[in-house]
Order: C-alpha cells, then structure tokens, then sequence
C-alpha cells in the first residue's frame, strides 16, 4: 500500500503541510518495500484548481491512503472517486510521526472535507470585485 503525506519539506522531519492543494512536497510511503519517495506537487502555486490537479497527481502515483492537514471540497471528493481514504494528522507533527500514528491506527478517517472551497489559495487568492 502507498500512502501520500502533504509535506512543507522535502524529507521526512519536515512538518506535515496544513493544506493539501497547496502542499510543496508530497511525502510517499511504499508499506511493501518500507520505502520513502519524494515528489514535488507542481500544482501548489496553481491558480486554481491546486486541489484537484493535487488530488489527480496523488491518484497516478498509485496511492490509497493521504494525511495532510486540511483538504477542501473539491479534492476531497476527487480522492474519494479515486477511492484514496483521507485522514487528518493534527498539525506540528513530522511526516515520521504522522506515518507512525497512521501504522498504529490513531489516525481516523475523514468522512467530509475540512476546508471550504478555495480554502489556502496563493497569491491573489482573494476576488476583488
């Protein structure tokens, strides 16, 4: 099984991402071979639609399972078509301690997104009319 850890840095002591969308690194466990990868999440200064083309990334990396720390609408669903199940890790922690919880089963499964829609936005995220 591979599971997907939205990361603000490239290894596993860097502190799991507060966001999904807009997540610099994605951290990749391989439970088979016991194995960390490392892929840039190209879509995180998107202007839009970061979550959804982060959701797609994560599906064509072959991922089943994803620990961030807040995911919005439009990824949420997207992974749950993909059938990834999301959970959330509380924040401050380390990918290896998120990955631990998650081979301990501490970490529950979410049932409805945690962010609204545009939630993280970059730069010039905020409409003005």
């Amino acid at each position: 099984m591979k599971i997907c850890v939205s990361s603000s840095g490239p290894s596993e002591n860097s502190q799991v991402s507060p966001t999904f969308g807009r997540c610099p690194y994605f951290v990749i466990f391989d439970d088979k071979e016991e194995k960390l990868g490392l892929v840039k999440n190209e879509s995180w200064q998107a202007p839009r639609g970061a979550g959804i083309a982060a959701a797609q990334r994560v599906s064509d990396l072959g991922c089943q399972a994803l620990i961030t720390g807040n995911v919005g609408p439009n990824a949420f669903y997207a992974l749950k078509a993909a059938r990834i199940k999301v959970f959330t890790s509380g924040f401050g922690k380390t990918v290896r301690d998120v990955l631990k919880d998650y081979k301990e089963d501490k970490l529950s499964e979410l049932q409805v997104p945690t962010g609204r829609f545009g939630f993280g936005r970059g730069k010039g995220g905020r409409r003005r009319w």
